[in-house]
């Protein structure tokens, strides 16, 4: 049994079947790939994961607990983080702001504004958020807005928001979408270094074929929302069934 396990799941939007019987197993402290072409419903399944979006059919299980149906928070408490295809900052703060927005969050999805009014309490985020921007090669661009940065470096500073929670999943929508190739080899760097440092099981939806099999330990290939293949980077590379969905070519 993995940590995330996708049973038998399908949605439908209107006349269209988006995922059909699709089952998957994330093991845990793996790095998961799930990948295909446009249309083949990666980003649909990725919703059901975090709980946006409730399948018609099947179960998505975390750690033994059923996702559907929960509030965005509760999908947080229960240690899974998501990064979307667009970075989600606030680009009129500075870097260090931003880092320190997650640590204001209270279990019940609020924030303790009241907080603001405790020195300590102040100082324990502000200690947080500048061990987090060290940690993510930033505490040089603290004081920077955030607007103002690479789009690499916008993600880098949302993924250091996320694992500043602690998730024990993180889950990522194309992270390198839009990145010049030197940024993208930074975030492949980058969820490396998570990987092989932290206690965390990453799961990414990706296009880029060098992002994925320069991070993943196993691949889900997806197409027209049906599994297609399974398996580990190097029995994918040449898969005939891979290559017909991606490029048309007979299997």
């Amino acid at each position: 049994m993995g940590i995330l396990e996708v049973k038998d799941v399908g949605k439908r939007f209107g006349g269209l079947q988006a995922l059909s019987n699709v089952n998957l197993s994330v093991q845990e402290n793996s790095v998961h790939a799930i990948i295909g072409p446009n249309g083949a419903g990666k980003s649909t399944l990725l919703n059901c994961l975090v709980g946006k979006l409730i399948p018609d059919t099947g179960s998505v299980m975390f750690d033994g607990q059923s996702v559907l149906g929960r509030a965005p928070y509760e999908i947080n408490q229960m240690g899974i983080s998501r990064v979307f295809q667009t970075p989600e900052i606030f680009g009129d703060l500075t870097v260090l702001e931003n880092m320190m927005i997650p640590c204001f969050a209270k279990r019940d999805g609020a924030f303790e504004l009241n907080a603001l009014s405790s020195v300590l309490r102040q100082k324990d985020i502000l200690q947080k958020a500048e061990h987090m921007l060290e940690e993510m090669n930033m505490a040089d661009k603290r004081h920077m807005h955030a607007a103002a940065m690479s789009r690499g470096d916008k993600r880098r500073l949302e993924i250091g928001m996320c694992l500043s929670q602690e998730p024990r999943l993180l889950l990522l929508d194309e992270p390198t979408a839009g990145m010049a190739r030197a940024d993208t080899n930074n975030t492949i760097d980058l969820l490396k270094q998570i990987s092989d440092e932290r206690d965390i099981t990453i799961a990414i939806i990706e296009h880029d074929m060098h992002v994925v099999f320069s991070l993943a330990n196993r691949i889900t290939v997806l197409a027209q929302g049906t599994p297609l293949v399974e398996d580990d980077p190097q029995n994918i590379r040449g898969n005939p069934k891979v290559r017909e969905a991606y490029l048309g070519e007979s299997a």
